[in-house]
């Protein structure tokens, strides 16, 4: 085989797309990863400097198993390359217990992650109330919330993840080609052809993993069965005099009957403020049309629905913002398809808001199922 042929090729190089080209190398197998940017970059579904990583997943149980897996190769990665990649602050589920609250098309999702949280034998416990307010005071939960602590949950940082693996693929032996846009994949029996902006290249097998983008290669039908939304990440200053939020655990918060009422959040990394997030489903046509500023009105909306009476311990300040996007199916389960029914040819996408803290794992699974 010439320079432009190889046993497989990986296109996109994002959370799941770094982590097959890692698997991949680590076999010896003659592989290439494609990128239409720059990996590790600020266009998709994996930056924003931290990602919550927890092991009791509500979504579903069978993927606790997948989260379990991502920890060990996360703690591969860091004694190879000498690389901080998971933090392990601990982590609350929160429930106010007014509503019925369902996150990512699950309802019951606090009760179903204490369960499986007891099926899987995962380290956690039940908060009572005073406890929690002694130990949390910034959280205005009612009397009537749940508190569930789970000793493993923390963050991850998604960009030195993916530059990471993209970095020992490459010490592996790995081709990596970036800014390099896919323009068509074409079965040829034995081959696959790749189109690259003028480029062609032959693969064995491939893996379709480019989020939202993979609209781009689908058939209609299957694309209508997936939601591009856009994501806002805050980061709000802290006001002095309240305890040090850089000794927090992550945590997630369910207060509403609707799905967006929900606020996620990290320890504080610098001192000076913290990450917040909400969810959002409106529906975007297409990645490249997303709305990539946040307005002021935004930020004031965000405010006065998601932090006010809910959190104290903040400034009314937002220091800064960064937009992202869910790739999302109606239930938020993971897809992992064959392309026109070719054993040779995976797609990957529709991780829902919940995929980075299994990409890891992901990535060896479709090695695996590549038979390597």
């Amino acid at each position: 085989m010439n320079k432009s042929s190889f046993d497989v090729v990986v296109v996109g190089l994002g959370a799941v797309g770094s982590a097959t080209l890692y698997q991949l190398s680590k076999r010896g197998i003659n592989c290439l990863g494609i990128d239409q940017f720059e990996p590790p970059h600020t266009l998709g579904s994996s930056h924003g400097e931290t990602r919550i990583t927890r092991l009791a997943v509500g979504e579903g149980e069978e993927y606790v198993a997948l989260a379990k897996r991502s920890h060990e190769i996360w703690a591969e990665l860091e004694a190879v390359s000498g690389k901080k990649i998971r933090t392990k602050t601990g982590g609350i589920l929160l429930d106010s217990g007014v509503d019925p609250w369902s996150k990512h098309g699950v309802e019951g999702f606090w009760e179903r992650t204490l369960r499986f949280a007891q099926n899987q034998e995962i380290s956690h416990r039940v908060l009572e109330s005073k406890e929690f307010k002694e130990s949390y005071p910034t959280f205005l939960l009612p009397p009537t919330g749940k508190i569930y602590w789970e000793e493993e949950a923390g963050y991850l940082f998604p960009e030195v993840a993916i530059q990471t693996q993209l970095d020992l693929a490459q010490k592996q032996g790995a081709t990596l080609m970036t800014s390099s846009k896919v323009t068509s994949i074409q079965s040829l029996g034995e081959y696959f052809r790749i189109q690259v902006e003028g480029k062609e290249i032959l693969a064995k097998q491939v893996v379709l993993c480019v989020g939202g983008w993979v609209k781009d290669f689908l058939p209609l039908p299957t694309q209508k069965k997936l939601k591009i939304c856009r994501q806002v990440l805050y980061w709000i200053a802290l006001a002095e005099g309240y305890p040090d939020w850089k000794q927090y655990p992550v945590w997630m918060w369910g207060y509403g009957p609707a799905p967006e009422d929900f606020i996620y959040g990290f320890p504080s990394l610098d001192g000076k403020s913290i990450k917040m997030a909400s969810e959002s489903f409106v529906e975007v046509a297409h990645p490249d049309d997303l709305n990539r500023e946040v307005s002021e009105e935004e930020e004031e909306i965000f405010w006065h629905t998601k932090v006010e009476g809910k959190l104290i311990g903040l400034k009314k300040q937002i220091l800064k913002t960064s937009v992202c996007f869910y790739t999302v199916t109606e239930d938020a389960r993971f897809v992992i398809e064959l392309m026109n029914g070719d054993s040779n040819f995976l797609w990957v996408s529709a991780c829902s808001g919940h995929g980075f803290k299994h990409s890891a794992a992901l990535g060896e699974d479709l090695v695996k199922r590549l038979g390597y």
